[in-house]
C-alpha cells in the first residue's frame, strides 16, 4: 500500500518528534521532571504509565487516558513514569487553565457515519486554542469528507486505512496523520473492532462538523442526536 506525505509512524521517528506543520508540532515525550514556560500551548494525552503532574498549586494523578492542559507561559513538572502524546499550538489565543480531564469519565458525542467522540482539553476548560478528543470509529467505511480546521491526529487502538485523491495508507497503532483544513480524505477502519484515534484541531469546535467534497455539511443524523 502506498505511503503519503500525510501519514507515519512513530516507530519512523526515535527521536519522537513526529509531525511538525507550523501550526502544530505533534511528538511522544516522556513527562517527568520540570517543565520550563513555553510560548505555545500544549495539550497531552498519556499513553502509558502513571504519576502525578504539578500544576500551580494543584497536584492530579496521571494514567493512561487522562489529557493535561498546559497553557502558553505555564510552568509545570511531573513525576512518574507516564508517557503522552504532546501537541504543541503556536501563537496560541488567549485562554485559561491549565486543565486535567479524564476522558474515562466523559459523556460521548456524536458525529457522522456511527462514529462518536470524547472531548479532552476545550475551549470549556480554558483551551481556546485547539479542540482534543478521541474519536471512537466502529468498522466501515465514512463518505469522502473535509473539515475547515486543521488537524493532527495519533491512532491509538485498531487498523485502519487514510484514503486521499486514489493514493492509500495503512494506519495501526501509534500511525499518525496530519489533514490540513479542507483536504478531501476518509479515515476508514479496516478492522473488526472498534478504532481509537486521538484528534488534536485548530481552531477550536466540535469534531462532528465536517463537509462532503461537494461543500455541503454532512449532517449528524436525527436518530443519532
Amino acid at each position: 500500500m502506498q505511503a503519503m506525505e500525510y501519514a507515519l509512524h512513530a516507530d519512523e521517528r526515535p527521536d519522537g518528534r513526529l509531525f511538525e506543520v507550523g501550526t502544530f508540532t505533534q511528538r511522544l515525550v516522556d513527562l517527568a521532571g520540570g517543565h520550563s514556560p513555553d510560548p505555545a500551548d500544549e495539550v497531552l494525552y498519556v499513553l502509558s504509565g502513571e504519576g502525578h503532574v504539578r500544576l500551580g498549586d494543584e497536584q492530579h494523578v496521571l494514567r493512561p487516558g487522562v489529557a493535561v492542559f498546559v497553557p502558553a507561559g505555564a510552568t509545570w513538572s511531573a513525576d512518574g513514569g507516564a508517557r503522552a502524546v504532546s501537541v504543541l499550538v503556536h501563537d496560541p489565543e488567549p485562554g485559561a487553565g491549565p486543565a486535567v480531564v479524564d476522558l474515562a469519565a466523559v459523556e460521548q458525542g456524536t458525529a457522522t457515519a456511527g462514529r462518536h467522540f470524547l472531548l479532552g482539553a476545550t475551549p470549556e476548560v480554558g483551551c481556546n486554542s485547539a479542540t482534543q478528543f478521541i474519536g471512537l470509529i466502529p468498522p466501515g467505511r465514512a463518505p469522502d469528507h473535509f473539515h475547515r480546521y486543521d488537524e493532527v491526529i495519533y491512532v491509538l487502538e485498531g487498523e485502519g486505512e487514510l484514503s486521499i485523491g486514489g493514493e492509500r495508507a495503512a494506519l495501526r497503532a501509534g500511525s499518525c496523520v496530519h489533514l490540513p483544513r479542507t483536504l478531501v480524505h476518509c479515515l476508514a477502519n479496516t478492522g473488526d473492532a472498534e478504532m481509537r484515534v486521538l484528534g488534536v484541531f485548530r481552531p477550536a469546535g466540535s469534531p462532528a462538523e465536517a463537509y462532503y467534497p461537494d461543500g455541503r455539511p454532512a449532517a449528524v443524523p436525527d436518530d443519532e442526536e
